[in-house]
């Protein structure tokens, strides 16, 4: 019983959730379809309440955009759309009383379309929004035909014929003016031929024709005539200046031909002083040639002189200086070899001494390492190890001792021995005795050398008491 009711609560919040979420969804959709965008040649018109109110504090009756978007309120807001389209409409005025009092036929076509201008817009609004094309466009022909009876009851037949500029400016004025208190502006005005029933016009046209005809033929005249007495005057003219201009041709031959003889004469004159000036140079120039050739050759010479005292003095200095540099160069060659070569000695020497210090290190590491192994194979016994390294160079110490007086050479002994001695010996043994004696002691060797000599070889007995030796024989 619990889980059913448990499933139809959940089942019914669901369907709320559903519902709830497309009421939601609905009004959004509502919301977006009142959303309007207004085309650039429409005017997108808002009418209702909740508009706001106007400059001057009165409430607005409409609201028109031209362009953009905006909301429509549902249910209280509404909107509709103006046609910017223009609307052409032709006026055919007929009979039409001029100022003259002189009826007249005024054919012409008006281009008419809504303002977008704020304040227009806002007449368009109040006044077009429900009215079809057609209706705006006959609404538009009244009021045209109105204005112009208006204008053309205010002006002469001669300024509408002949002055159009201002009866335009006119129409154009007052029917836009008029067409503003609607919504709608003026764009465009195109006149036709204006007639009339009495022929005024034409006779003004014929008037105006045979004037000018008449004066295109005074004109013409006119020309003529200054064109007559333009071709006498062209001729007088002529002929003077024809005259005029043989005469003063031939003054102008008389004068050239004076004017040749004197300048023939004046020629003569100057090619005999260009002469005589050009003899006089020649002969100055030649003179002045040889001065200056002496004086060139003078200087040559000394300057020949110059050169040679100079190549003789640069030759000198040049050997001395080659002579010079040579000895510089070759006792710099002989010290660069004498400094080379004592580097190479030293270099040798350096590397003899390092190879000894190498060697002598290297032997006595072994030997280090052969006594540290007498040592171990003594059993630790320091003193054990050197006596069987004495045992070893024994023969060797024995030989050098009996070197030091191998080679004493004793050719011949005389002996006068007189048979007593001090000690009860004679002096021929105390001879062979001092003479053993000079050889060096072992106990002595081994304290040189820093060593205690060992028990097996002897010990050393007091300084006091004397050593018996055997003498030799």
């Amino acid at each position: 019983m619990l889980p059913n009711i448990a499933l139809s609560i959940g089942s019914g919040i669901v369907i709320v959730l559903v519902v709830v979420v497309l009421a939601l969804f609905s009004l959004f959709m509502a919301f977006l379809s009142r959303y309007k965008r207004c085309p650039s040649d429409k005017i997108l018109v808002i009418y209702g309440s909740g508009l706001g109110k106007n400059a001057d504090g009165t409430k607005r009756s409409s609201k028109c955009l031209h362009g953009g978007a905006s909301l429509v309120w549902p249910v209280i807001q509404a909107y509709r759309y103006l046609d910017l389209t223009p609307i052409s409409i032709s006026v055919d005025l007929k009979n039409a009383l001029s100022r003259q009092n002189i009826r007249i036929d005024v054919p012409s076509r008006f281009t008419v379309g809504i303002s977008t201008d704020p304040v227009i817009m806002q007449n368009a609004a109040e006044r077009l929004l429900e009215l079809s094309n057609n209706e705006i466009q006959e609404l538009s022909r009244d009021i045209i035909f109105g204005q112009l009876r208006l204008i053309i009851a205010t002006m002469e037949i001669e300024e509408i014929n002949t002055d159009r500029d201002k009866f335009l400016e006119a129409v154009s004025r007052n029917v836009e003016t008029e067409l503003k208190k609607i919504g709608l502006r003026l764009i465009n005005v195109n006149l036709t031929d204006i007639t009339d029933e009495s022929g005024y016009i034409d006779a003004l046209g014929k008037e105006a024709a045979a004037k000018a005809i008449n004066d295109a033929k005074k004109s013409v005249a006119e020309k003529n005539r200054d064109g007559s007495i333009g071709e006498a005057q062209a001729k007088k003219i002529q002929r003077i200046q024809v005259a005029h201009a043989d005469a003063e041709a031939i003054q102008g031959e008389n004068d050239a031909r004076a004017q040749i003889a004197i300048s023939n004469a004046t020629l003569r004159e100057k090619e005999a002083e260009a002469k005589r000036i050009e003899v006089t140079a020649q002969k100055t120039q030649q003179a002045k040639a040889m001065e200056d050739s002496y004086l060139a050759e003078q200087k040559a010479e000394a300057a020949r002189s110059l050169r040679e005292k100079a190549t003789l003095e640069a030759d000198i200095i040049v050997q001395s200086e080659i002579e010079k540099r040579k000895k510089e160069l070759e006792a710099e060659a002989e010290a660069e070899q004498i400094r080379r070569r004592a580097q190479g000695e030293a270099d040798a020497i350096y590397a003899k001494l390092a190879a000894e210090a190498r060697g002598t290190e290297e032997l006595l590491s072994r030997q280090a390492e052969g006594f540290a192994k007498l040592v171990l194979a003594a059993g630790g016994n320091a003193e054990d190890a050197v006596r069987m390294l004495v045992a070893d160079k024994l023969e060797n110490l024995m030989r050098i001792q009996v070197d030091a007086i191998k080679n004493v050479k004793i050719d011949k002994v005389t002996v006068w021995d007189g048979g007593s001695g001090k000690g009860g010996k004679t002096a021929t043994a105390d001879f062979l005795s001092g003479l053993l004696k000079s050889v060096p002691p072992m106990n002595e060797l081994f304290d040189m050398a820093g060593m205690q000599l060992p028990e097996m070889l002897g010990k050393k007995t007091d300084a006091d008491t004397p050593t018996e030796e055997t003498p030799a024989e």
